[in-house]
């Protein structure tokens, strides 16, 4: 019994002592804040996040660690003062690049003749394919969707090509094993010339598909994704398009926090009274939230000001992404903002079209992981800018009532040149 008294004891201290050390690591770091959520508190301390019901000393990679972005000297500076609604940026003249990572040896050179098969699944008829020829197959994720094929005549690898894309598969085919190897996402890597904005422009539309595990190299220009068939194809698109010096739409991006000061808000009306007629082009009303069109004279510094009079301002993220016209493209508000702010979820997700007369169809998607939170669609001239106003705080988390998140967006017009000078990157 003593001994168990003193285990006790020991205990208590290590786990006082513990807490001690938590406490003044917390201390030397006063701009981490408590993350509250509508479902649950998060408490930052100074390396780690302690998530409730999680154990508390479980090893997980440190906060500064993960904090760490190669994008954010590129995608988080923004200047406001001197923008260039129209800027042309050369790069290399060199084609990109796009080649598959695995082992994919040519395939044997022979002819298939009527061959058929009778709804059943594609590795079956892959299978059947694959005996005649005495080559080994392997289903990496099957089963695959039911197919039907009558009297197919071809090259074994027209054949193996119009099965396997009918299935919406990869293959490859191993020399050494002799054997095909099939599956339902592959690897890639895309080198592009060496442009950072062509980089961000990429890495935006590949988010914007859905693709978000990439490995970005920045000195050799490359980036490394695994993705499906049906994106793959859309990437082989618009390398093309990017052969042929491209203009697109670069979204300057400020989104920042108001926190009321009477109950009665931010009264936006007003801005009709603060600002000349016509500054305000158009308005909409989405899902949640209001947009508005306006002219330069409504910029970041002004509309701060005016905000600043009815409320306390917050900011939360600021940063750029590149849309290609007709594509859709994602910029994430966390990438350039800190884990503690209740809009980090948050993305812009946006598709661009360029028109006559320098006009930019756009469409603007907010969403977060739990999904769409509301959606504008609205046509521009190039130097009109768009405010989003009336999103709730508490979308995105506990806040006091009165609260808003205000999201404000520059139009630009980005077009690429091909060159053959040496060109020297500037961030």
């Amino acid at each position: 019994m003593r001994m168990y008294n003193i285990f006790n004891k020991r205990k208590g201290l290590f786990l006082l002592f513990s807490l001690f050390f938590l406490i003044s690591c917390n201390a030397h770091d006063n701009s981490q804040e408590a993350v509250t959520s509508t479902n649950q508190e998060e408490e930052r301390l100074d390396n780690f996040v302690i998530l409730p019901q999680q154990n508390p000393y479980m090893l997980r990679t440190t906060y500064r660690a993960n904090d760490l972005d190669l994008e954010t000297p590129l995608r988080c500076n923004v200047n406001w003062k001197t923008q260039e609604m129209v800027q042309t940026l050369p790069h290399n003249n060199v084609s990109f690049k796009l080649e598959r990572n695995d082992v994919n040896d040519k395939v044997p050179d022979f002819e298939v003749r009527d061959f058929s098969f009778d709804n059943i699944p594609t590795e079956q008829a892959l299978l059947k394919l694959t005996e005649e020829a005495g080559i080994t197959l392997v289903a990496k994720d099957a089963p695959y969707p039911m197919l039907y094929g009558n009297d197919i005549s071809g090259s074994f690898k027209e054949v193996l090509d119009m099965i396997s894309r009918s299935a919406d598969l990869f293959y490859r085919y191993d020399a050494k094993t002799n054997s095909i190897i099939l599956s339902r996402r592959a690897s890639f890597t895309l080198t592009i010339p060496n442009s950072r904005t062509l980089m961000i422009g990429f890495l935006d539309v590949l988010r914007g598909a859905g693709i978000t595990d990439m490995v970005t190299n920045w000195r050799d220009y490359s980036i490394t994704f695994e993705t499906n068939l049906e994106t793959m194809d859309k990437v082989n698109d618009l390398v093309k398009e990017f052969e042929n010096n491209p203009t697109m739409v670069m979204y300057d991006v400020n989104i920042f926090r108001a926190k009321a000061k009477e109950p009665c808000g931010i009264v936006w009306n007003d801005l009709l009274k603060d600002f000349d007629f016509g500054s305000i082009a158009t308005t909409q009303t989405g899902i949640i939230g209001r947009m508005l069109t306006v002219t330069n004279e409504i910029s970041i510094e002004t509309l701060k000001n005016f905000v600043g009079k009815y409320a306390e301002i917050q900011d939360i993220s600021e940063g750029r992404f590149v849309v290609p016209t007709r594509w859709f493209s994602r910029f994430d508000v966390g990438r350039c903002g800190k884990l503690s702010d209740m809009e980090y979820p948050l993305s812009l997700l946006a598709r661009a079209e360029i028109e006559k007369n320098n006009r930019i169809l756009s469409e603007i998607t907010l969403d977060t992981t739990d999904g769409e939170i509301t959606k504008f669609k609205a046509r521009n001239r190039l130097g009109e800018n768009f405010l989003i106003i009336g999103l709730p705080s508490e979308i995105f988390g506990t806040t006091e009532q009165g609260t808003e998140t205000i999201v404000f967006i520059v139009p630009r017009l980005v077009r690429m040149l091909k060159t053959d000078e040496m060109i020297k990157n500037k961030i």
